[in-house]
């Protein structure tokens, strides 16, 4: 059984959002995560989805979207990106696609990983970063330890933690994140987010202070679910 991620499906099969405009090799981009993940998955793998998962504003119109993941092969562990303005309730949404998990607040767990998550913020930079941005940065911090507090609590010694946006900013600075991490047992960061080639050089992969971070973005992984277990 192996863990796979990839963020940033930006599905929209009832909706018309191409996603072109970040490049050419962005077309047709909804079938060639398909395909890839048919290839790879297999019924007993489990798959990481951190975030814009769906272009559908309401539940009505992400219907779609999620019934294409849902049939794909594996198990799936969801997390809310910026986009997903279809997620209201995680209860709702898992009882309409049993063994699908949709990741809030709390944890899950493959073989003897916990994956907690939370969807992040934009972190303090040179560019924007509003009082707006500061109190959802800080409300994501607190949902954040909702998130690794329920893993501990069940025993969790090794943790790979979902996020959607970035743990640091385009410097590659460290932020109140990645000094959270270091108060709990994470052995591995996965993220999307980023598009483009611009955006993908600002992202951090590699190793900080024991952590191993990896960029999923659905473009910077060639539209092909990564290998992480």
């Amino acid at each position: 059984m192996a863990l796979y991620a990839i963020a940033d499906l930006h599905f929209s099969f009832s909706t018309n959002k191409p996603m072109d405009i970040f490049g050419e090799h962005w077309k047709n981009h909804s079938q060639k995560i398909i395909d890839n993940w048919k290839n790879i998955v297999t019924e007993e793998d489990t798959v990481l989805l951190p975030g814009d998962l769906s272009w559908g504003m309401r539940i009505d119109e992400a219907a779609a979207d999620l019934d294409v993941i849902y049939s794909l092969p594996g198990r799936k562990i969801l997390l809310g990106g910026n986009h997903d303005y279809w997620w209201k309730s995680s209860s709702r949404l898992e009882a309409c696609y049993p063994g699908m998990r949709f990741l809030k607040n709390d944890f899950d767990t493959y073989e003897n990983w916990a994956v907690c998550g939370t969807r992040g913020w934009l972190c303090p930079n040179d560019v924007r970063f509003t009082e707006q941005d500061k109190k959802i940065y800080e409300r994501e911090q607190v949902r954040l330890r909702l998130s690794l507090d329920a893993a501990m609590r069940n025993g969790a010694e090794n943790i790979i933690l979902m996020m959607h946006y970035p743990p640091m900013n385009d410097k590659k600075e460290d932020s109140a994140f990645t000094e959270l991490f270091k108060e709990y047992p994470i052995r591995k960061v996965v993220y999307g987010h980023l598009h483009g080639e611009a955006s993908h050089a600002t992202g951090f992969e590699g190793e900080r202070y024991g952590v191993e971070y990896e960029l999923v973005a659905a473009d910077y992984i060639d539209f092909c679910p990564k290998r992480i277990l």
